[in-house]
């Protein structure tokens, strides 16, 4: 290898440093955006919780067929999976594949996926996709939250859950998995937030059964929403923790290949050096 070589790896390694930085602090800029659009979700969800809760315990919650589908005519699970569109995120994607592999009967299970690489993936592995909304997730929410009801109300499926990365920290996230269809009988609430506390009894109009109807349903498009937005954070910190590796390893590389240029280059000073001392012996023999 010449010094011409090592210089134009050192030119190639420098751009490719240049590429990752710059997608590192992009990523970094979308991850704060996704976490803040999830905490600004959070009090409304909290309070819908709290209404929920005091309504559901004065009537009878059979009259729902959220609580449980009245006209089962298959016995599959319709699963939400969350994805990345986009790769050079380290182990986001590959982390929730593995999760969904272990927990999920694949065969006996429908999809609706969001994310490019969670359709590409449950197609290779001879999934069943119902519905995909890759291309404009966010603005989706409305839209997977139907056909995810009109699949469970129509008894095409005993169950819906979320399958995605949930967001923790700037430096951990998790695969988790949660049944939203049928929901549960009791609905936990954060009491320990007093700034949320709801005192005093409601005057409903027209009726709580109507009311709760509707609230049960924002409330499940709430979950999805949140869900999105966590996947999202959690795509952002795993893409940004990669970006910023890579950038190390380039800076790296480029130092051990100065080194080799500056090695390379005191050779070929050394050699010259040589050639003329020993042209200058031959001068004075001769």
């Amino acid at each position: 290898m010449n010094i011409r070589i090592v210089r134009k790896k050192i030119k190639s390694v420098s751009n490719v440093k240049k590429i990752t930085n710059a997608m590192q602090l992009v990523a970094a800029v979308k991850m704060k955006k996704s976490q803040q659009k999830a905490r600004e979700g959070e009090p409304y969800r909290l309070h819908l919780k709290k209404i929920i809760q005091k309504i559901s315990s004065k009537i009878d919650l059979n009259i729902s067929a959220l609580f449980k589908v009245k006209n089962l005519v298959s016995n599959r699970e319709l699963v939400i999976l969350f994805s990345s569109n986009k790769g050079l995120c380290g182990a986001f994607n590959f982390n929730i594949f593995r999760f969904l592999t272990k927990y999920v009967n694949i065969s006996e299970s429908d999809f609706i996926t969001i994310g490019r690489k969670g359709a590409e993936f449950i197609s290779k592995l001879g999934g069943k996709i119902v519905a995909d909304f890759s291309k404009n997730s966010s603005n989706s929410v409305s839209a997977i939250f139907q056909t995810a009801l009109n699949f469970y109300l129509e008894g095409r499926c005993k169950s819906v859950k979320l399958i995605y990365n949930k967001f923790i920290s700037t430096f951990h996230y998790e695969p988790t998995e949660e049944v939203i269809l049928p929901l549960p009988r009791k609905i936990d609430i954060d009491l320990d937030i007093k700034a949320l506390s709801l005192k005093g009894e409601y005057v409903i109009e027209p009726s709580a059964n109507i009311l709760l109807e509707r609230l049960l349903k924002s409330f499940i498009e709430e979950k999805i929403r949140g869900a999105l937005y966590s996947s999202d954070a959690a795509e952002h910190s795993s893409r940004m923790i990669a970006m910023k590796n890579a950038t190390d390893n380039a800076q790296e590389l480029i130092y051990n290949l100065i080194l080799q240029r500056n090695k390379l280059r005191q050779e070929k000073i050394t050699y010259e050096l040589l050639d003329m001392i020993t042209a200058k012996e031959l001068v004075e023999k001769n």
